[in-house]
């Protein structure tokens, strides 16, 4: 199946088993916690607002209630549209790996079994992302236009949550890549007896 795919698109793999140096998928990955992170902070801190007031004042920084908000807003739709393109590649480089067997991660999950959770719950998480985008959306535009509070408790609540699961989910992404060697150039250097820092640089 594997090498079917390479085949019919007629990639030329290299030493981390990409068509390119660098795996792009956790630069998405990282993209996509930054500005759900962003988020839910401030949000958090719009829903905060009157504990900080006195600090803001303090420090003479002109900042308002509904800009954080704002920010929370925005960063949450931007995580949503980066997400589809976290989740496509994602996707495309796990069609292209080879997983070893016989190994199995400090989860006690081997890498197929690893995979699996990690494909499937990342598109799971694209659709909780695009669910609360949507139900961001209705609290700015729709439900609480008129209030001071632009989000509802059980919102930001989901989101916490959801940010401990987001921490959960990249586990299983960095233990492919470090523990079961995924694309990672320098595992797979040493499996061919070479010295990445002299490959490499």
């Amino acid at each position: 199946m594997e090498q079917q795919l390479i085949d019919q698109l007629g990639l030329k793999l290299g030493v981390n088993g990409l068509p390119y140096r660098v795996p792009i998928h956790p630069h998405f990955v990282h993209l996509t916690l930054g500005l759900f992170i962003i988020a839910i902070i401030f949000d958090l801190a719009g829903t905060f607002f009157k504990l900080e007031r006195p600090i803001l004042e303090f420090f003479r920084l002109p900042a308002i209630r509904s800009g954080f908000f704002d920010v929370g807003w925005y960063n949450l739709l931007g995580c949503a549209v980066i997400t589809f393109f976290t989740v496509a590649i994602g996707f495309f480089e796990m069609m292209l790996a080879n997983p070893p067997i016989n190994q199995i991660s400090d989860w006690g999950l081997g890498a197929g079994q690893t995979m699996l959770w990690h494909g499937v719950g990342g598109v799971l998480l694209l659709t909780v992302i695009v669910a609360m985008t949507v139900w961001r959306g209705l609290q700015r535009y729709r439900w609480r236009t008129d209030a001071g509070q632009q989000v509802q408790w059980s919102y930001l609540v989901v989101g916490v949550i959801l940010l401990g699961i987001l921490y959960l989910h990249g586990t299983l992404g960095a233990q492919l890549g470090d523990e079961f060697g995924i694309h990672n150039t320098a595992v797979h250097l040493l499996q061919q007896h070479k010295n990445p820092n002299l490959v490499l640089d």
